[in-house]
């Protein structure tokens, strides 16, 4: 892993556990293992440093949904065997600091518009995962669904960061919503 790589997964780390109010220098460079000097070499300010946090969770996560998506593109799933695929691998992702750090980033480009680009990239890898789960469900007009199918996973994840449970499962929401624009 590169020294760059390293500071990046240190400051998710960071985030993860402290919030984005909790990210100093002096946190980062002991978890990375790195000198003030180099951390400041690769990123000469922390907006710079939360962008590239954000673009590498985005790529990272972009990868991982969308070989879970190949491997079961063949397969013909009916809307039935798609949300639960989808229940699946909520259920697998992690349920900590790991989970609430790209949270953190979404909030904070709320705040700070320079890191919006990079959040806008996430969310349109998330969008452009969903419309291919869509096409090959044969769902009519499936670029009109895609934003609300990822607003629905996204907020019953942060629902389940805030309160430890799962209230409602992901597959049960998916199918509301999908044959509700199918009727």
């Amino acid at each position: 892993m590169s020294t760059r790589e390293t500071i990046l997964r240190a400051t998710l780390k960071v985030i993860g556990e402290q919030g984005v109010a909790g990210l100093t220098n002096r946190r980062i460079v002991a978890d990375a293992g790195v000198s003030l000097g180099t951390l400041t070499y690769h990123f000469p300010s922390q907006t710079e440093l939360l962008r590239q946090a954000m673009l590498l969770f985005a790529a990272e996560e972009t990868a991982k949904l969308t070989a879970v998506a190949e491997a079961h593109r063949a397969e013909d799933l009916s809307l039935e065997e798609a949300a639960a695929l989808v229940q699946q691998v909520i259920e697998q992702l992690p349920f900590g600091t790991d989970e609430i750090a790209p949270h953190e980033l979404f909030l904070q480009a709320g705040r700070d518009p320079e890191l919006r680009d990079a959040t806008q990239r996430c969310f349109a890898a998330y969008d452009e995962l969903a419309l291919t789960v869509l096409r090959a469900l044969n769902v009519p007009s499936p670029e009109r669904l895609a934003a609300p199918v990822v607003a629905l996973i996204a907020g019953l994840q942060l629902r389940r960061l805030a309160t430890g449970t799962q209230h409602t499962p992901a597959a049960e929401s998916l199918m509301m919503l999908v044959r509700g624009a199918m009727s």
